[in-house]
């Protein structure tokens, strides 16, 4: 019975820890940007946009592909940044433990 409650206390310990690291993605910002930063998109650490920007000067009515190129390679470059975050928040979360390639937490 005592290693029940010692593995009770510690999934417990692992469920605070991941409700703490669901808000620390929760309040992080990311930007992704594209076109030597003329195309910038904000994410939080969750992946919800928050914001995109835009500057005029990159605007050609004549080839509108263009703009939606660089806002595609914007919104991807933030989208690899917000997954570094979220896996080094998990290191953190997991406290160390190594978890196997392709193991994705919360379920």
């Amino acid at each position: 019975m005592k290693n029940l409650a010692a593995m009770m206390k510690s999934a417990s310990q692992m469920q605070q820890k991941m409700a703490d690291m669901q808000a620390e993605l929760e309040a992080a910002i990311v930007e992704g940007q594209a076109g030597a930063g003329m195309v910038r998109i904000t994410l939080s650490g969750k992946g919800d946009m928050k914001s995109i920007r835009i500057d005029p000067k990159i605007i050609d009515p004549t080839d509108p592909d263009m703009l939606a190129d660089l806002i595609m390679a914007a919104h991807t470059d933030a989208k690899r940044k917000t997954e570094a975050v979220a896996a080094e928040a998990m290191q953190k979360a997991a406290g160390g433990l190594q978890l196997p390639d392709g193991f994705k937490l919360p379920f």
